[in-house]
């Protein structure tokens, strides 16, 4: 259940999924992940450095790893049950 560990800590997830479409530079990734701390980021690129999920590139840009870009294979279809899940929560709301 390692994964659960790495994707179970706070923003992990979010910078994976924010990273499947191409490299990202640090202030741009940040931005994306609404602006969370630098310091927060660090933190969580480096775990997500070792745990082989994303790269440095030679311009400091940081991409998905084949490992990184599986993960987000294996996450679309919980996006998709994610999206109908709100979709039926809002439809319940205009009751």
């Amino acid at each position: 259940m390692a994964a659960l560990d790495l994707f179970g800590r706070r923003w992990n997830l979010r910078v994976v999924w924010e990273l499947q479409h191409g490299p990202v530079g640090f202030r741009a990734l940040r931005q994306r992940c609404d602006n969370m701390s630098s310091s927060v980021l660090r933190q969580r690129l480096t775990e997500l450095l070792d745990a082989q999920l994303v790269a440095q590139q030679p311009d400091a840009a940081y991409a998905l790893t084949d490992l990184g870009r599986g993960a987000c294979q294996a996450l679309r279809p919980l996006a998709r049950w994610s999206d109908a899940w709100a979709s039926a929560l809002s439809e319940d709301g205009k009751d």
